[in-house]
């Protein structure tokens, strides 16, 4: 890792005094790169984390937009001029911070490493990135495609180890993953004064209002609570009826049973495999203690499946009430109030998404004003992030700066003020 760093340090100096123009014409030709390797990469994205390949599909083409994006990007302002004191000139400028450390998870193995790396190369820096063990193949065979000058993207491979010694030894740190290595991560950055930033995961609820249109919620928030087999910082994880708690829980298992459930290659597949046997474990073991509405086993066949699973009744303090369990489970609750479905969404230590189904304008305003997550959506699900919005959470979702966006400039460039005075003075 020490090498890598010290590699793109020595190839960051060049790539920073690059014009505008020749980072953008390189951005533009990595999207071009990977855009002609669509095919074959969405294949691996299915092969090697099993990804439907309907979403693979989906995420190569938002991999490609990010590129083209980030390449117009550079052409932002990046300072002001400002009245100075005296005679001459006043003026900030934003310059590139050096290293960026990425550390990224396996569930979105193309489009996260490049909305962290697009921006901070756009910007001049060079990226380390440091991708979930289980994603290795997919971040090589991008690092082969971008097509970048030499050493100013690398992949090192490893785990915990790799990854701290990345956090060491970068200028600028991005990492997504658990709320327990994120929380690790960020103290260690700080503690040597790096800039960064986590994005650390979500126990996302879905708020569905007695006005609503049920059976077009509960479509919406099937997908978004199964598809990937739930395996999104997005996906829906509570839902919460307020007054409609029986006609929302008949639609939901009806939604959820026209899934497809199979083979992430299939193009009609919805819900794949869970990454891992330990992960598929505790979707199981999570039905503890609640009643199952729908789903609750492993499926009997080659892979890690658990059926996409609904459950209503657990006790106050469950870990589907409190916590995020990472695979195809979904949790239904009911609120006697709106007031109520608020603070049931609020009460979790997590404040990345969340959604209301209404179709009364008033309602929808006052709820998304009071609900404390980073990312608020009305009549469309949790699932979903603009590439071009800034991205992020409150609470144990996220810590530094948003991601995504204009926001991207700020974290990966630092201000510096220049005071010029004439000769003469």
């Amino acid at each position: 890792v020490a090498e890598a760093v010290r590699r793109a340090r020595a190839a960051q100096a060049g790539w920073a005094g690059a014009n505008a123009a020749e980072r953008a014409a390189a951005l533009t030709a990595a999207a071009a790169a990977v855009a002609g390797a669509a095919d074959e990469l969405a294949a691996l994205v299915v092969r090697e984390v099993g990804k439907p390949v309907t979403e693979a599909k989906g995420e190569v083409a938002r991999s490609v937009a990010i590129l083209r994006y980030y390449s117009q990007q550079v052409f932002d302002p990046v300072g002001a001029v400002h009245e100075p004191s005296g005679t001459g000139l006043a003026y900030t400028r934003r310059r590139p911070r050096g290293v960026a450390g990425l550390i990224t998870p396996w569930n979105f193995p193309l489009a996260i490493p490049l909305w962290k790396a697009a921006p901070a190369l756009a910007f001049g820096n060079a990226v380390v990135l440091k991708p979930a063990p289980q994603a290795l193949g997919s971040a090589l065979r991008l690092a082969e495609l971008l097509g970048l000058p030499e050493d100013l993207f690398q992949v090192v491979p490893g785990d915990a180890e790799e990854g701290s010694a990345l956090v060491e030894a970068a200028d600028v740190v991005s990492f997504t993953g658990s709320a327990a290595v994120g929380r690790k991560v960020s103290v260690a950055a700080v503690g040597r004064g790096t800039p960064v930033q986590a994005e650390m995961g979500g126990q996302n609820a879905s708020i569905v209002l007695d006005d609503a249109n049920v059976e077009a919620a509960a479509a919406q928030i099937a997908a978004a609570a199964f598809g990937y087999a739930g395996q999104k910082c997005t996906a829906t994880k509570r839902v919460i009826a307020v007054g409609n708690g029986e006609q929302v829980r008949e639609a939901l298992v009806a939604a959820v049973a026209k899934l497809g459930v199979g083979d992430p290659s299939d193009p009609g597949t919805a819900v794949g495999p869970v990454i891992e046997e330990t992960a598929r474990d505790r979707v199981v073991a999570a039905t503890v203690g609640g009643r199952v509405l729908t789903g609750g086993d492993a499926l009997d066949r080659a892979g890690w499946f658990a059926a996409p699973t609904l459950v209503d009744g657990v006790p106050d303090g469950h870990v589907l009430a409190c916590d995020e369990v990472f695979g195809p489970i979904c949790l239904v609750q009911d609120a006697g109030s709106v007031d109520e479905a608020v603070a049931l969404a609020n009460g979790v230590r997590y404040g990345l998404a969340s959604a209301v189904y209404t179709r009364d304008l008033d309602r929808a305003l006052s709820v998304s004003a009071r609900l404390e997550s980073g990312l608020v959506k009305v009549n469309t699900p949790t699932t979903g992030v603009d590439f071009y919005m800034p991205f992020g959470g409150e609470k144990d979702s996220s810590y530094g700066p948003r991601e995504q966006g204009k926001a991207a400039q700020e974290f990966y460039t630092s201000t510096h003020t220049v005071a010029l005075g004439l000769s003469g003075n």
